[in-house]
């Protein structure tokens, strides 16, 4: 019998490759019950857990829909304004590392520095209902950590992008999410609390969020428990 991440899983799958547009329906609670065969909290565990990614969102009549990138960062620009965090109610998160570090050859990339160069990073362990979902760095520019010195401390509203934006002037206009999987390290597998010796496969979201003037604000690296498959078909002939 599934659990509600493999439920979230499948459907995280299914929007990242594209099978499940923007704005397209997923299936009823009473669908998913019946197609994974489990119980109708279980089917609601897994549409909290895709919703609090801001993979879903919520329709006044329509169900629960695939949301567009764009409405995800909408959603924490407001959560941010109206509370100060952009955590969800059940989330908590807590800082791990913070300090400069030498930025390897895909976040020096995505950053649009030389690999090598010194970047800010914050490291924290996102929990939902005190369980580990998510290990999550940000890789912060130099011009952004001046611009907001919050980013040494070590607290976490989930809202550090938001304030770094404020203080830079500009609104966050697009986020690229990468999605891939591979092994963990030994350190991902204690933050996560996962278990066993052998080889764990986690899914690694690798984010790029641009303001509306050009400027990247952040690349984050967050790693999850559980992997992500993609699948496509392409004719040949």
């Amino acid at each position: 019998m599934a659990g509600y991440l493999d439920i979230a899983a499948h459907f995280r799958n299914r929007i990242a490759s594209g099978a499940l547009a923007p704005g397209q329906r997923l299936p009823t609670l009473r669908e998913v019950m019946a197609e994974f065969d489990v119980a109708q909290q279980t089917a609601g565990r897994a549409y909290k857990v895709l919703k609090a990614e801001g993979l879903t969102k919520a329709t006044t009549g329509g169900g629960t829909v695939v949301a567009d990138p764009a409405s995800a960062i909408d959603a924490r620009v407001r959560g941010w304004a109206a509370t100060g965090r952009a955590l969800s109610a059940d989330e908590s998160s807590e800082i791990v590392e913070i300090g400069t570090v030498s930025a390897d050859e895909p976040v020096a990339t995505r950053l649009e520095v030389e690999p090598g160069s010194q970047v800010f990073v914050r490291r924290r362990v996102v929990s939902r209902g005190g369980v580990p979902a998510h290990l999550t760095s940000s890789y912060y520019l130099a011009e952004v950590v001046a611009a907001t010195p919050e980013l040494a401390e070590p607290t976490s509203t989930g809202g550090s992008r938001e304030l770094a934006a404020q203080r830079l002037g500009a609104r966050q206009d697009r986020v690229l999410e990468e999605v891939t999987s591979r092994q963990a390290t030994d350190d991902e597998k204690t933050r996560l609390g996962l278990t066993g010796s052998g080889p764990t496969v986690v899914t690694q979201v690798t984010r790029t969020v641009w303001l509306v003037d050009g400027r990247i604000v952040e690349v984050a690296v967050k790693v999850c428990p559980g992997a992500t498959v993609l699948r496509w078909s392409t004719p040949l002939g």
